[in-house]
């Protein structure tokens, strides 16, 4: 790598190049779309070859995705104070998710990607291991629930993080007409999936 790519800043690290394409393509695509945004015009952007950039990303799919990514755990993020004022998982997790499904639509860079039929980018950028293992970081750590006390360790903690982030998935993907939300949304969410949350817990019995 010469200091003429990259802004002058070649990356540190292989984390720090993803990352610093990752925002090339988040910048390309404020501006131009992603019917437009391909590997040749970021590579540009950043004055480094497409080889370099394919390097880590194979493809326009994969940069999709990585955005998706990150759309997600920014959404996580804001989510994180949110938790923190839940005692009981069902509530905790039927809040969670019903403030996913009306949000994340509104995020800048994920819009683009849903009207314009790539969905698909979507699918798997919110259920990629890395997006998982910080979902489930995030209830075990930030929320006052101990999910040991209601039969959750940590794999079963994956499943459920797993679980609603594909029930996310179908709900922003493929939204019901009409669309639900508010109390609606909840009440929904909690007479269909909340009973899959609470038995878990072991009263000694």
């Amino acid at each position: 790598m010469t200091r003429r790519g990259w802004g002058g800043s070649p990356p540190a690290s292989d984390a720090e190049a993803r990352r610093k394409i990752v925002e090339a393509t988040i910048r390309r695509l404020d501006r131009v779309g992603p019917a437009r945004t391909h590997l040749t015009d970021i590579a540009t952007d950043l004055g480094v070859t497409r080889q370099t950039v394919y390097r880590y990303y194979q493809g326009t799919d994969e940069l999709f995705a990585a955005v998706t990514e990150q759309e997600v755990d920014t959404m996580l993020a804001q989510a994180t104070v949110m938790i923190t004022t839940f005692h009981d998982p069902t509530e905790l997790v039927i809040e969670l998710m019903a403030y996913v499904i009306e949000e994340l639509p509104k995020a800048p860079h994920l819009t683009p990607l849903l009207v314009t039929g790539r969905s698909e980018r979507f699918q798997r950028g919110a259920v990629a291991p890395e997006v998982l293992a910080r979902g489930v970081a995030m209830l075990r750590d930030r929320s006052p629930i101990d999910w040991a006390a209601w039969g959750y360790d940590d794999h079963t903690l994956l499943e459920l993080m797993e679980v609603i982030n594909r029930v996310i998935q179908t709900m922003i993907v493929a939204p019901p007409q009409p669309e639900r939300e508010g109390a609606e949304l909840r009440a929904f969410l909690r007479r269909w999936f909340g009973p899959a949350v609470a038995p878990r817990r072991d009263d000694g019995a």
